[in-house]
């Protein structure tokens, strides 16, 4: 194999792995029933003028399966991240005793359960576009490729769609998964 076509396939592998990195942790944010720091992942409080991740400025604890705890280092900084976690549109009320926060995490409703599954299969479809697109970066940049046989071609062609068939599949074997969890009561 020419270090050329190594590298076009290398690359497509690549991006398709980060595809599934992407919706690995878009689901892991998404909500379902049970207490989960990763839906407070991409929440953001000012800090001494910048936008700083929750999990800089605060303690996060799963107290339990259904209460997540937010105590901040600085006191000061309580009533930033009620607003942020409010502003943050999780699906979760901050309880501010003073001293820390209490994020209680309440049971789906069934409606609920079948808009998060929707959710589920709008972010898998996102990602299978972003495969099929490397897919076919790949796959052009393999016709623009020289001194290789059409046979050649056709081949590393299959190549590229074997693994694309392959990230697709661990596309659908998450989403499964994810969806399962949601809508296991």
């Amino acid at each position: 194999m020419n270090d050329d076509l190594k590298d076009i396939l290398d690359d497509c592998e690549e991006q398709m792995s980060k595809a599934i990195e992407a919706l690995k942790r878009d689901l892991s944010r998404i909500r379902t029933g049970r207490a989960n720091l990763a839906v407070l992942d991409g929440i953001r409080v000012e800090y001494y003028g910048s936008m700083t991740p929750l999990n800089q400025v605060a303690a996060l604890t799963v107290a339990d399966a259904r209460l997540i705890t937010v105590k901040p280092w600085d006191k000061a900084l309580l009533t930033a991240i009620e607003k942020s976690i409010v502003a943050s549109d999780i699906g979760l009320t901050p309880n501010n005793d003073g001293e820390i926060i209490r994020l209680p995490v309440p049971p789906l409703t069934g409606e609920r359960r079948k808009d998060l599954a929707k959710q589920v299969g709008k972010i898998a479809e996102e990602a299978k576009v972003k495969i099929r697109n490397s897919r076919r970066d790949g796959n052009e940049l393999l016709k623009d490729l020289e001194g290789m046989s059409e046979d050649d071609v056709k081949r590393a062609k299959d190549l590229v769609q074997t693994k694309t068939d392959g990230f697709v599949k661990k596309v659908e074997d998450l989403t499964d998964a994810k969806e399962k969890e949601i809508m296991d009561v």
